[in-house]
């Protein structure tokens, strides 16, 4: 056996297998809702092809570095100028050097069309999040059964019962729901739905209790007119929670400028939407 030819041909596989797992990790639903919701393809769940991918880009690197040590001579040659000097920054070496760079600073400055590629793929997250539904908060199956009760406003007690109702096995209220819902071979999701009374449904305010997909791309004013919510009241709350934030702004931007996560904001504008009423309309 080669060395060489094993190197070339671990590289070319490994290279293949990365651009799967990308593709895989690209329009995997978000975290949040892979786990909320036990998300898998092909046997594995996000974590498995997040380890995957990682693992899979050690190995490649490993085999392009050994193939950069076998090829080094013909490598070298392309640095070389008509003088057959070494010379790192040709024109070939500086068009790559400026297409690496574009694609960077487009990618930090979302620049179109690399910000569309982003775009694109938040979207097809975000049409996961639909389909299969949006944890109430974050990791919230990493809570135990009596903080993941007591966070959602239910009763202990009604919700173990409807659990040995539904034939949901568990321990103890000191239990996971991710455990739980890992004993019954369920997602995380059912265990909830299964221990929510219907009653839970009824909403107080305009806001539903769990933000739909794509909440951090809305601004704040659309958020408040779709849901007609009082704007300058929301902002007004915002203002005295020291919490920076303008009309035009982005749920994602508000929540980064100020350290929240988007669903810690959009509790903190549910809650302002309780005390904020509409304001009385004039004139007909």
């Amino acid at each position: 056996m080669k060395i060489r030819k094993i190197t070339s041909l671990t590289a070319l596989v490994s290279f293949v297998l990365e651009v799967i797992t990308s593709v895989i990790l690209y329009i995997v639903p978000q975290g949040r809702v892979a786990y909320w919701a036990d998300w898998h393809l092909w046997g594995l769940n996000k974590s498995q092809w997040g380890a995957m991918h990682i693992n899979l880009g050690v190995l490649f690197l490993l085999a392009v570095s050994f193939h950069i040590y076998y090829n080094w001579k013909p490598i070298t040659a392309y640095l070389k100028n008509k003088a057959r000097q070494l010379k790192i920054f040709t024109r070939e070496f500086n068009v790559a050097l400026i297409l690496s760079i574009l694609f960077i600073s487009g990618t930090y400055f979302e620049i179109p069309p690399l910000s569309w590629i982003i775009e694109l793929g938040e979207t097809i997250k975000d049409s996961g999040a639909q389909k299969y539904g949006e944890p109430p908060y974050g990791h919230a199956e990493l809570s135990s059964l009596k903080t993941f009760t007591s966070r959602m406003g239910l009763d202990l007690a009604q919700s173990t019962e409807r659990l040995a109702q539904a034939g949901i096995k568990f321990e103890s209220h000191k239990q996971t729901i991710q455990e739980i819902a890992n004993l019954n071979n369920l997602p995380a999701q059912q265990v909830y739905v299964t221990m929510k009374p219907i009653k839970q449904d009824t909403q107080t305010t305009g806001l539903p209790d769990e933000p739909k997909p794509g909440l951090g791309r809305i601004t704040l004013s659309d958020l408040c007119r779709e849901y007609q919510i009082n704007l300058s009241g929301v902002l007004k709350v915002l203002e005295d929670k020291k919490i920076k934030a303008s009309a035009d702004m982005k749920i994602k931007e508000i929540a980064e400028q100020n350290e929240l996560s988007p669903i810690e904001l959009y509790e903190i504008i549910k809650n302002a939407a309780d005390s904020v009423p509409m304001p009385l309309k004039t004139g007909t």
